[in-house]
């Protein structure tokens, strides 16, 4: 199989001129480098809980998944280790766009709001403490960069580039999707703080969701027990790993290679907490 893209947790292959296989595999990055060691599950998790959302939500968008079932993929894929991590999908022209809704005050933009500064091209209004909900969530685009870090931008800036149509209806899909699945999620006891899709237009021009979509890597999960205005709250994702490597430098150097074996193994079941409790009936 021709592989066409080794990003830093999916592997893409080629199946036809319509047709793409995505292998969501253990690898696990933090700030920008992949780790030497995987998390155990991690892609299995990912592809089940962006699995469920996508089936969740097929009636607000059309997305890109058309089998997770080997048995409708190349032979290839016929082995055990593609069980549970793979995805047949559309090909698509992906837009060059992180949609990114955010619904409560944390991370780049509280930076930027406790400097006064605006946000994505706006401006937050209001007394808001840390990890404070917002009074309606926002949306917030950036760049989809292929390499370095993807760039803020306005809406006004997308709307520039999409055209103020296209532009339009990506934000009212993007607020509709965050919207039905945080009151979904909040009912599981998790709080669903920003999220990110990414879109794709079909061979006809039609509107379509593709990536993942609501998982602990592309949103930021709050276990609503835990969660305090004020405080930062422990994350259903990555951020384990990210606070070991925080704290633990050598010489001011993160230890990439030096997470051990317990964090990764506290990680997976940070990610495999989260899947049990979005379908847990």
């Amino acid at each position: 199989m021709k592989k066409i893209r080794s990003g830093k947790v999916r592997e893409i292959y080629e199946v036809s001129d319509s047709q793409l296989v995505i292998v969501t595999t253990d690898r696990i990055s933090a700030f920008d480098v992949i780790l030497s060691k995987p998390v155990e599950g991690k892609g299995k998790v990912l592809n089940a809980v962006s699995t469920f959302w996508f089936d969740y939500t097929r009636d607000i968008v059309p997305n890109h998944v058309l089998s997770t079932d080997l048995r409708d993929m190349p032979e290839f894929f016929h082995k055990e280790e593609f069980e549970g991590r793979t995805m047949l999908v559309k090909r698509l022209s992906i837009l060059p766009f992180e949609c990114i809704v955010r619904g409560y005050v944390f991370g780049n933009m509280w930076e930027a709001y406790t400097k006064g500064q605006p946000f994505c091209g706006q401006m937050i209004e209001g007394d808001y403490q840390l990890a404070e909900k917002l009074g309606a969530p926002i949306f917030t685009p950036s760049t989809k960069a292929d390499e370095g870090h993807d760039v803020y931008i306005s809406y006004q800036d997308m709307a520039g580039q999409l055209g103020a149509s296209l532009a339009d209806k990506i934000r009212d899909i993007s607020m509709k999707l965050y919207n039905t699945c945080y009151e979904y999620a909040y009912r599981k006891g998790i709080i669903i703080a920003d999220t990110k899709f990414e879109f794709g237009l079909d061979s006809q021009g039609a509107l379509v969701l593709a990536d993942e979509i609501f998982t602990p890597d592309s949103s930021r999960f709050w276990n609503l027990a835990d969660y305090r205005v004020g405080v930062s709250p422990k994350s259903y994702d990555k951020q384990f790993v990210r606070d070991w490597l925080q704290d633990n430098k050598l010489d001011g150097e993160m230890r990439f290679g030096g997470v051990p074996d317990e964090v990764l193994r506290k990680t997976s079941e940070i990610y495999a907490e989260c899947l049990r409790r979005l379908r847990d009936a």
